[in-house]
């Protein structure tokens, strides 16, 4: 077995000790026209404690604009919130900015998803020593097996066009507030793995793409990710009449870094940016939790360049036998799954280790009546 030097353990200590805690690889996607608007859709009953909604959305991909249905999430951790992910113009066309998990709820374009995200915050809900209580007045929730809950009517105003994108012709004017631009300074996480098979689930779904729906989705809304036959509710209608532009061109997903959105190698993955592990106030703690991630960074990083190599001799061995079109694009598109299922278990690694150094909290107290 190969030792790593020190000096290598030292650099990646480096790097995850310059990382922003509140960054993490994104996917910058520009469209040259915009999504449709926001289905009418109910929302499917709360499946138990501990589990956030997260509202569908337009997302893009292979040509099209798909729907991904809004769903309940387990919070992976005590406290985060989910802010949901949006459209917005700028460069000459429409700019998508991801979803994340944090602490508070950052700005999302000011778009009215509804259940409780009404274009600023989250008024679905709050944690409460440990626990996360429930707004009936907006959520869907059993009380007969989920009894933290609360009642608050929210007063907001009228969405008439439901419209998905913020900026450009038609779009939502707002802008983000100054909490809210702190917020994006905050520690985030990406979306979790279940979060990530759903959208994949999703965009493979020829119904739900809006070409072929018109904007009025037959899966809208599914009980837990993934599910979309048990619990999963249809739209009643569509926001509003969608036509997509005969002209149906879309600048080419880039990454921040300039590699393409959509990953079929690893080298075409954006760097991988771990938060710092958490500041105890142990010196010695903190060192382990450094360690820690080190190593995993470590490890990841092996584990790429290994599949990497494996993908490069796959296409040696193609180009020395003159393969055909038809096996070069079955190549390619395994070599995308498999770039995809190492990135999604990457960020599941990253996250197990951040909920294991998460501070522990006392047991919370079971809400009474």
């Amino acid at each position: 077995m190969r030792i790593p030097s020190l000096r290598v353990v030292l650099l990646f200590a480096l790097v995850v000790l310059a990382m922003s805690s509140a960054s993490f690889a994104q996917v910058r996607i520009t469209v040259a026209f915009g999504p449709p608007a926001l289905p009418v859709y109910e929302q499917p009953l709360c499946p138990g404690d501990g589990y956030l909604w997260t509202p569908g959305y337009w997302a893009w991909g292979d040509d099209d604009y798909y729907w991904v249905p809004g769903t309940w999430v387990l919070a992976p951790q005590v406290g985060f919130l989910w802010t949901p992910p949006y459209w917005g113009w700028g460069d000459g066309g429409f700019v998508f900015y991801d979803g994340y998990w944090g602490p508070h709820v950052g700005f999302y374009g000011g778009i009215a998803y509804g259940f409780g995200y009404f274009g600023v915050g989250f008024e679905g809900g709050r944690w409460d020593n440990g626990h996360f209580f429930y707004n009936r007045s907006v959520t869907n929730v059993n009380i007969t097996n989920i009894h933290n809950v609360y009642n608050t009517t929210i007063v907001h105003n009228t969405t008439v066009n439901r419209v998905s994108y913020n900026g450009g012709e038609g779009g939502v004017t707002a802008r983000p507030t100054p909490q809210e631009e702190a917020v994006a300074n905050e520690r985030h996480i990406p979306p979790v793995a279940a979060q990530t098979q759903h959208i994949e689930q999703a965009r493979g779904n020829q119904e739900l793409r809006a070409s072929a729906n018109h904007g009025k989705p037959p899966i809208a809304a599914t009980a837990k990710p993934g599910e979309f036959r048990e619990g999963a509710v249809a739209s009643r209608e569509a926001g509003a009449p969608y036509t997509p532009p005969a002209n149906r061109a879309a600048t080419e997903p880039r990454a921040e870094n300039g590699r393409p959105a959509t990953a079929n190698h690893p080298n075409d993955l954006p760097p991988m940016e771990h938060p710092a592990a958490p500041n105890t106030g142990n010196a010695k703690l903190d060192k382990k939790y450094q360690q820690q991630q080190a190593k995993l960074s470590q490890k990841q990083a092996q584990e790429r360049q290994k599949l990497q190599q494996q993908q490069d001799k796959e296409h040696q061995q193609m180009e020395k036998q003159n393969a055909n079109d038809a096996r070069k694009q079955q190549t390619e598109q395994k070599h995308q799954q498999q770039t995809q299922q190492l990135q999604q278990r990457h960020m599941q690694q990253q996250q197990d280790l951040q909920q294991r150094q998460a501070p522990r909290s006392p047991a919370p107290e079971r809400p009474r009546g």
